[in-house]
């Protein structure tokens, strides 16, 4: 199990955790966050400036390729994303269009003709808070959670084969957790060269919790029990307990999580 220590933002405490599961064999998810990733994200002028980014990738491909494709689209993404001089929206915006682009240059350099990295892909979904408004934006089935007053929403739309069919109205959304093909994407980077992320924004205030996740937790663990989580337990604490509700639950995937709660400033916890 690897776990990114809490750490403290201006009125921002978080915890990120990320655990192979029950049943793989190797962790093709990947998380990064201001504290993971402090090698891209600069100094403190420019976390001021541009507010704090979070991500969860969840890499497909198969053996070393997934682990390879979540890497690289989330420093792509940190790199691109503080290295920008436009406003968050728009800098997000071609972060992770960077990222579609680097993992798309890591399948066509490394690969081989037994190999399949040339179909190497993954997830992303990112989150860039620090204000009372946070953008979002993703790409696959990593989701992102909001919860305020006690009441969790969905803020982003799954690209998937089954998340379509319960758009269209051919199946429930609770025969969707049970469907056969729940795992095809729609959409994922790597795919294509111009596989474009949906973008949110949503408005949060204080004692707001954000979730990313992968679908090793929201795939296996209803969202009733993430919505009490997210309610009764800090960061550190919640990560925990999510984590370990998947893994009760079979541990099918790997299962990657950051949890944010905006507080005022509250301490962080260890």
């Amino acid at each position: 199990m690897r776990s990114a220590a809490d750490a403290v933002a201006p009125r921002l405490t978080f915890a990120s955790l990320t655990d192979i599961g029950k049943v793989r064999s190797h962790n093709e998810d990947f998380l990064g966050d201001p504290r993971s990733m402090s090698a891209f994200t600069g100094d403190h002028t420019g976390l001021s400036r541009m507010e704090w980014l979070f991500a969860v990738a969840d890499g497909m491909g198969g053996h070393a390729d997934g682990e390879v494709a979540s890497c690289v689209a989330v420093e792509a993404l940190f790199s691109s994303y503080y290295a920008s001089a436009e406003e968050p929206p728009f800098a997000l915006a071609g972060a992770m269009a960077a990222a579609n682009e680097a993992v798309c240059r890591a399948a066509e350099r490394d690969a081989q003709p037994s190999s399949s990295r040339s179909r190497m892909g993954t997830t992303l979904v990112a989150a860039v808070l620090g204000g009372p408004r946070i953008v979002v934006g993703n790409v696959g089935d990593s989701r992102a959670y909001l919860l305020v007053d006690g009441r969790l929403r969905q803020v982003t739309l799954d690209h998937s084969f089954v998340a379509e069919q319960v758009e269209l109205g051919l199946i429930s959304a609770q025969e969707a957790r049970r469907a056969p093909l729940r795992n095809v994407l729609t959409r994922a980077l790597g795919s294509e060269e111009g596989a474009m992320p949906d973008l949110f924004e949503v408005s949060w205030g204080t004692g707001g919790v954000f979730l990313l996740c992968t679908d090793g937790l929201h795939g296996v663990v209803e969202d009733r029990t993430i919505e009490a989580v997210l309610a009764e337990d800090p960061p550190d604490r919640a990560v925990r307990r999510l984590i370990d509700a998947a893994n009760a639950a079979g541990g099918p995937d790997n299962i990657s999580a950051i949890v944010v709660r905006t507080d005022g400033g509250s301490e962080g916890r260890s």
